[in-house]
């Protein structure tokens, strides 16, 4: 067997049904006993933070079978589709359209029958297809019963009853020479029958009852049965492999009172990987960056942190809400968070759409840690970097997302985007286009959504966002506390911050958001609050031989160059000779005119007999130290020095660090 050319059969078979109509001529199609290819035209990337990720169109294509009788009623059969994961598709509640929909778990994953709508070529001349509401030219009509049960008199007409499930459908045509047969909801007249059917979701299955199956029965012709609108979680498959690699297989059947055999019953429906890469930048945006220190003694107005970069991993991870108007044409590629949307319905009672999404991919930060007295701030757009905060503006094939209020609710009332009265605009010295908004910390908490409005399918693209913040220093007070923040950037919504559980997010639903996502983010640190501190080095001091060393400490928070005055004690620690416990001096002031900015004792006094060096952990910064050495009056020999300022402190009065002479 030639594998390659045998691959290559199967790829142009799938295609060309993916994309065939009702009653199209098809070379391929023949007039023996009636039979079902599987095909998925196009399996999608889907990301493995999905939970409810839609698979590519399943599609069945059937030629063959027996002549029909005209005015029979059409079998049924049920098809189902099942994967290796839940299927999420939302539920809806059809009570208000079809009582006997309202109490099972009837879903937006639908089925068509002869692409509805599609515009495509409805058969060769003389066909009935030549009318405009028969296959591809039918108004897309739902069936409005999954399992039987009386049909509404306004759908059917009166006194048509219900049989074998479904929706009852008979068997018509106009003898037109070259016509064939199609489904019709009237045995005497042609009425456009019901063409799309919802589908009962149960666990990682879900069905379609009572299908019409009427057989194309003439050469050259296909009857074709999309299912679409079909979401699983994703996450649960892994696709932790090589990128692409883990497939989303789906296995078709059919069942009921209508025996059809389905060729390639077995589908990849899809491909998983991972579709989100995030880092912390610095603030030129010009590379990565760890924690950044930030000293308890300052106050900074505002002080630019870093970017945050979500990266899709393929072109099609970010998705907005919908890419068209309307997204009602069976088979077409949207590439948006909405698949096939279906407003036919009419009068839901939960206010859903079928296929609608409820919003675009939104990214979310969420700070955690952050230390009381900590004020954040967030772009309330992507940004270029901290100093060029251009916004482009909604446009499909533009990266553009903007800041909304928390990451759950719905666009269906428009984009909750955060108020222009609830942010800061840019100062004169930023470029002013869109601003910067402040968070709400609770319980040391924060959390930032934006969501994409604009983007590229063709290719993957980077969503930057600016991140400041801004305090009140004051060390007296503790405030704010030395720690490091940090933060976790994901997909949302997630159920890490309470909008549904992972259990509930991983499972059908009809009142969770579409999408949703599961958090597989990792901590990243993004500043650190260090205490203002100065580490003195006293290399030698001695109290033996007749020698002692007097010992000053200076605090030198209050200059002319703005540093901010402060005040704290400084810990003494011995090393060498009879070195004696740890001993903390009083707190040493700032400089003013009623108090000593200088702490003066003799080593003698603290340490008795002692030879060696000390080191002094001053809880302030600008701290400055003096030596003297010298016999008892100074007689013999005398020598002073400056303690050495070590890098392991806060104590820098400039851009460069204090050192011995400066």
């Amino acid at each position: 067997m030639n594998f390659r050319r045998w691959i290559t059969a199967l790829a142009v078979l799938a295609l060309f049904a993916g994309f065939a109509s009702a009653q199209v001529a098809n070379s391929g199609a023949g007039s023996g006993a009636l039979q079902c290819a599987a095909s998925v035209a196009v399996p999608p990337t889907l990301r493995s933070e999905g939970l409810t990720e839609l698979v590519g169109d399943i599609v069945l294509t059937c030629t063959g079978g027996p002549t029909p009788t005209i005015g029979a009623v059409i079998p049924t059969a049920n098809f189902t589709v099942s994967f290796g994961t839940n299927v999420t598709s939302r539920l809806l509640t059809y009570a208000s359209l079809a009582p006997t929909l309202a109490t099972t778990n009837t879903s937006e994953a639908l089925m068509m029958i002869d692409e509805p709508g599609s515009g495509l070529s409805i058969g060769p001349p003389g066909y009935l297809g030549a009318q405009t509401n028969i296959g591809p030219g039918a108004p897309q009509t739902l069936c409005a019963t999954t399992a039987g049960g009386a049909i509404p008199a306004s759908l059917v007409g009166a006194g048509t009853s219900q049989a074998n499930g479904g929706c009852q459908e008979y068997v018509w045509n106009n003898l037109t020479p070259g016509s064939d047969y199609v489904a019709s909801l009237s045995a005497t007249s042609y009425t456009p029958p019901a063409n799309i059917f919802a589908g009962v979701v149960q666990s990682n299955q879900v069905t379609f009852y009572g299908i019409p199956i009427l057989p194309p029965t003439s050469p050259g012709v296909a009857r074709i049965f999309r299912m679409t609108n079909i979401r699983i979680n994703a996450n649960a498959l892994g696709g932790g492999g090589l990128a692409g690699t883990t497939q989303v297989l789906a296995s078709v059947s059919i069942s009921g009172p209508t025996s059809v055999p389905v060729n390639n019953p077995v589908q990849i429906a899809g491909f998983v990987q991972p579709g989100l890469s995030t880092s912390f930048r610095n603030i030129g945006n010009a590379g990565t960056q760890g924690a950044q220190n930030q000293n308890q003694c300052s106050s900074p107005s505002l002080s630019g942190i870093g970017i945050f970069r979500f990266s899709e991993n393929f072109g099609t991870a970010f998705k907005t809400r919908t890419s068209a108007t309307s997204q009602n044409v069976p088979g077409q590629i949207y590439n948006s968070e909405s698949g096939f949307v279906y407003t036919g319905i009419g009068g839901l009672s939960n206010g859903a759409t079928a296929g609608l999404a409820d919003f675009g991919t939104r990214l979310k930060a969420v700070f955690n840690s952050v230390p009381s007295g900590v004020r954040i701030f967030v772009s309330t757009t992507n940004v270029v970097n901290l100093t060029n905060l251009s916004g482009t503006g909604p446009n499909t094939a533009t990266s553009y997302a903007v800041l909304v209020l928390n990451e759950s609710t719905s666009d269906s009332s428009g984009i909750p985007l955060v108020p222009a009265s609830g942010y800061t605009t840019i100062s004169n010295s930023i470029t002013q286009v869109n601003g910067y908004a402040e968070l709400q910390v609770v319980n040391n908490t924060a959390t930032a959504v934006w969501e994409v409005l604009g983007c590229n399918p063709a290719t993957p693209e980077n969503f930057d966002f600016g991140f400041w913040i801004t305090y009140s220093g004051n060390p007296g007070s503790n405030s704010p506390p030395p720690g490091t923040a940090s933060v976790n950037l994901s997909f949302a919504p997630t159920a890490t911050q309470g909008a549904f559980s992972a259990a509930a997010g991983a499972a059908v639903s009809g009142t969770l958001p579409i999408p949703r996502f599961a958090d597989t983010s990792t901590a990243t640190s993004t500043f650190t609050i260090i205490s203002c501190t100065t580490s003195l080095l006293f290399p030698f001091v001695t109290n033996q031989g007749g020698f002692d060393t007097g010992l000053a400490l200076m605090n030198t928070t209050s200059d002319p160059f703005g540093s901010k005055p402060q005040a704290g004690t400084c810990a003494l620690n011995f090393y060498g000779q009879n070195a004696p416990p740890q001993y903390v001096t009083a707190s040493i002031p700032s400089g003013n005119n009623t108090a000593s900015t200088t702490y003066a004792f003799l080593a003698s006094s603290i340490a008795p007999n002692f030879q060696g060096y000390v080191i002094a952990l001053c809880q302030f910064q600008l701290a400055h130290g003096y030596a003297f050495i010298s016999d008892l009056g100074a007689q013999k020999l005398a020598h002073g020095y400056l303690a050495l300022i070590l890098s392991t402190g806060t104590g820098a009065r400039s851009a460069n660090p204090e050192a011995l002479e400066n």
